[in-house]
């Protein structure tokens, strides 16, 4: 993938998820502004039919895949929770069997909401990648089209967010987005392009101190793979990075920053508290990191993307006490 979507391919994208997904909104929450010296806006894809904003690439994904595969009969996906409910979603709607791979110690609601939406959910390895690679093998095994976790297809889905975002609030100084393979970074760079604000708006990446593999390659300007530990934001718990998804990133980012665990946490709490909206992990990382780094953004029009509410029960009770 070496070019993002146009502005007519966004806006095509949004029309075709609209009948499944209401615009969510983009909100200043004066508790959660105190303090930082900037006027913060958070676009909330918590609201999303799956708390998160990976739908929005699953619905437009499915509906190419049917176009010009008609005889497609299932997909399979590995993730660790909001991808899957996103093919999930999208393969119902389609009328496609859905089988998603997913990491032994995964979210259990996450998992629970993927079976809820008629996914058939296997679990295997330790990690996200180990999860991928079986998917490919179950892939082939069994006829089904394999989803990636980053595609044009997805990344034209996701823009749909970024355009809300930059029409209904206009001059943004900067937007802090999550990254986890990419497409959420790259919808928004996809969208700040089409709008003609490349010149105007920034856009910082965030990843977890615990998986930094896009932090290091972003600053060393080539591929690295890097484990991840984290325990709070499995979101973006990537050890390998996308190597497209590096190559727009790389492009497009102003910088990219990383925050640890306790300040995903953080986060959550305060975000609980100020708006009584929940964010997963992942979901946390953009206020986390606009917090951490506040002094560069004095006076200026921040943006924050809430990428999911997807937390389990067991973290958020760590979260309140």
């Amino acid at each position: 993938m070496n070019a993002l979507p146009t502005l007519a391919g966004i806006d095509a994208a949004k029309s075709l998820i609209r009948p499944h997904i209401r615009e969510t909104p983009t909100y200043r929450w004066p508790l959660l502004e105190a303090g930082l010296g900037c006027e913060l806006w958070i676009k909330h894809e918590n609201h999303t039919p799956v708390g998160a904003f990976k739908i929005r690439g699953g619905l437009v994904y499915m509906d190419e895949l049917k176009r010009t595969q008609p005889d497609v009969r299932g997909v399979i996906a590995a993730t660790t929770g909001n991808h899957g409910q996103s093919i999930a979603f999208a393969a119902r709607q389609n009328g496609l069997r859905a089988v998603i791979v997913v990491p032994h110690g995964n979210n259990p609601e996450k998992n629970n909401a993927m079976r809820s939406l008629g996914a058939e959910l296997v679990e295997h390895g330790r990690e996200f990648q180990e999860a991928l690679e079986f998917s490919r093998e179950l892939a082939a095994r069994e006829g089904l089209h394999a989803v990636p976790s980053f595609h044009p297809w997805l990344v034209r889905g996701v823009a749909t967010y970024g355009l809300e975002m930059f029409r209904s609030v206009a001059d943004i100084d900067v937007v802090f987005v999550p990254i986890g393979l990419g497409s959420g970074f790259c919808g928004i760079a996809a969208a700040r392009e089409a709008l003609g604000l490349g010149q105007r708006t920034k856009i910082i990446g965030v990843v977890s101190e615990h998986a930094p593999a896009y932090a290091l390659s972003f600053q060393q300007r080539q591929f690295i793979e890097q484990p991840s530990t984290t325990r709070v934001a499995e979101g973006v718990a990537c050890k390998t990075p996308n190597r497209d998804a590096l190559a727009l990133i790389t492009r497009h980012a102003h910088d990219i920053v990383a925050v640890n665990d306790d300040e995903a946490i953080s986060a959550m709490r305060e975000i609980i508290q100020a708006t009584h909206n929940i964010a997963e992990g992942a979901g946390s990382l953009a206020f986390a990191a606009l917090k951490k780094h506040r002094n560069q953004w004095q006076g200026k029009r921040v943006a924050c993307i809430l990428t999911g509410g997807n937390a389990s029960m067991s973290l958020l009770g760590e979260v309140v006490r």
